[in-house]
């Protein structure tokens, strides 16, 4: 009876800290956490653009950032897209914001677009900048782009924008299957508002990760280092 007991206690205090002994492995798995890339840096500020209300800026926030050119109308998928999978998802957290970039002279599209978009939920931190074709474009080249702007001034990929003017992205796009498939390295600078998976699953896990980043740094938390464009010698030009 005496070895059975000792038994069935053994077999108890295993069960009950197996689980503790878990969770104590995973806990400093915290303090690696990666951040997401920094893939081009000093973004130029919004200084050279009009706003239908308050002065809006991008140093200090987590910016979502758009360009829907001449004809926003033409656009309205993606701005759809956007509006929600990341901004519905998104907009509760602290410094958040959409800006889209437009042309001057487009505030009566602009309008009926808002028509499209705009339901009941708080659209206080989706804003519009308006801007000559010359800020306009001084502003993207300022970015690190896949593709250059239309002739109507528009694209429909969107940028991430970190509180320091750094743009994020990933240096290395490849999911795990890729990587064990040892398919051909590519990156991720910027995304493609018509294309569903691409906002919903890689955008939205990018701003959760940015997100942590800058969670984790004010609770002093934050252990690691960036991966930066100019650490992996990516092409500037």
């Amino acid at each position: 009876m005496a070895v059975s007991k000792t038994k069935r206690n053994i077999v108890l205090g295993i069960l009950f800290f197996l689980p503790v002994a878990f969770l104590l492995m995973l806990y400093p798995a915290k303090h690696n956490y990666i951040p997401l890339d920094i893939v081009h840096k000093n973004v130029s500020e919004l200084n050279d653009f009009q706003f239908e209300e308050e002065t809006i800026q991008l140093k200090d926030h987590i910016t979502v950032l758009g360009f829907l050119g001449k004809q926003p109308l033409e656009n309205a998928i993606g701005a759809s897209n956007l509006k929600e999978l990341v901004y519905d998802k998104f907009k509760g957290f602290k410094k958040f914001q959409v800006v889209i970039v437009v042309p001057e002279g487009t505030s009566e599209a602009i309008s009926e677009l808002k028509k499209e978009i705009n339901t009941y939920e708080d659209l206080r931190f989706w804003h519009y900048a308006y801007g000559s074709e010359v800020a306009i474009k001084k502003l993207y080249n300022s970015l690190k782009s896949s593709e250059a702007l239309d002739e109507n001034l528009s694209t429909q990929n969107v940028f991430i924008i970190d509180k320091d003017l750094n743009q994020r992205g990933r240096l290395d796009a490849r999911d795990d299957k890729e990587k064990e498939a040892n398919k051909p390295k590519s990156s991720l600078f910027d995304y493609d508002c018509i294309d569903v998976g691409t906002i919903k699953n890689k955008m939205s896990d990018d701003m959760r990760i940015l997100f942590t980043e800058y969670r984790q740094k004010r609770k002093g938390n934050f252990d690691s280092t960036s991966r930066r464009a100019d650490d992996i010698k990516i092409d500037d030009e």
